[in-house]
């Protein structure tokens, strides 16, 4: 019988999506093990957080409501996490591994000695070991692993969960932790926050990305893209390269070192499709593809191809959708 603790971290609005998924998982890993699934939010609205986390599954949602956690930093989330993670008498503590999760795992397996793991997608427990399942070669094959420590820390790849369905009548037990974080743990804070986003929505929540490479050729090419993301109702990504070049945030990159997305209709401008970005993109239900090469790897993931010149066909698009929509 397994105890097993997520991490629920938050967004204006409530959990993010990865912390919904993260107890989704822990609660059917639950389910499988015989085991319990509890939860730990951080900051002035844990509180919130621990209803919500009762509300998808967590029978006990452990709390620290200090407001110095008001500002996401790496040292303090660290320290009050292992802190639940050890009172807790969990042996396994899991994270949505997106840009927070890849920050924590590793440091939080380290300070408890657990072992970590990472992308997993899925788990099996028929046999006497518990294992992990994680997507390898680029996401062309899955792997299966054991953990050789009594507790480990696992970081769930994004959008790789369905989400339940929030049950307000779940009953459980909010406790909080009696435990102080202190300003001298902090060894770095935030100055100012700036917005670089081209818009409001979140990559990893938006329905629909239009995505710029490098055969955007420059900066200005994303304005064409960020006028058809409006027209539709989404949001404006980016390759690795672009951003690398500087054309636009970092925090737009789409891949499998920046976001995980899952989006219902994905297009990919000018992206030559490397192994990188193709993994951030497993999960979208319907890929176009513009590209002048017609070699491109993006064309064997896409669902639609467009071998032309981007111009072209966005601007096209974009007018004829003018006349449609607006």
């Amino acid at each position: 019988m397994s105890r097993i603790l997520v991490f629920t971290n938050q967004q204006e609005e409530g959990l993010s999506s990865g912390a919904k998924e993260a107890l989704f998982f822990g609660s059917r890993l639950a389910s499988s093990t015989g085991g319990e699934v509890c939860s730990v939010s951080l900051g002035p609205l844990a509180a919130a957080g621990a209803k919500e986390s009762i509300s998808l599954g967590a029978g006990i949602a452990y709390t620290i409501s200090n407001p110095i956690l008001t500002e996401y930093d790496v040292e303090l989330y660290v320290n009050c996490i292992e802190t639940v993670f050890q009172q807790s008498g969990a042996d396994i503590l899991i994270l949505s591994f997106d840009r927070i999760g890849k920050d924590l795992v590793g440091r939080l397996a380290a300070r408890t000695g657990a072992s970590a793991i990472t992308e997993v997608v899925d788990y099996n427990s028929n046999s006497d070991k518990l294992t992990w399942i994680r997507p390898i070669y680029g996401d062309k094959a899955f792997g299966e692993y054991t953990t050789t420590r009594s507790k480990a820390v696992v970081g769930i790849r994004k959008k790789s969960q369905n989400v339940d369905v929030t049950d307000e009548t779940r009953i459980g037990e909010i406790i909080e932790v009696n435990y102080t974080p202190s300003e001298d743990m902090i060894v770095t804070k935030l100055v100012v926050k700036i917005q670089a986003a081209l818009s409001d929505i979140r990559l990893e929540d938006a329905r629909i990305i239009i995505s710029g490479g490098r055969g955007i050729e420059g900066p200005e090419g994303f304005n064409d893209l960020h006028v058809l993301a409006n027209l539709l109702g989404g949001t404006v990504g980016a390759s690795r390269a672009a951003c690398d070049a500087g054309w636009v945030p970092s925090n737009l990159q789409v891949g499998q070192t920046g976001a995980v997305v899952a989006p219902d209709l994905y297009i990919a401008v000018g992206i030559s499709g490397a192994s990188q970005h193709l993994a951030g993109i497993t999960n979208a239900k319907t890929v176009v593809a513009i590209n002048t090469d017609p070699e491109a790897p993006i064309f064997k993931r896409a669902n639609i191809g467009v071998v032309a010149d981007y111009k072209t066909v966005i601007q096209a698009l974009t007018e004829k959708l003018k006349k449609v929509l607006v």
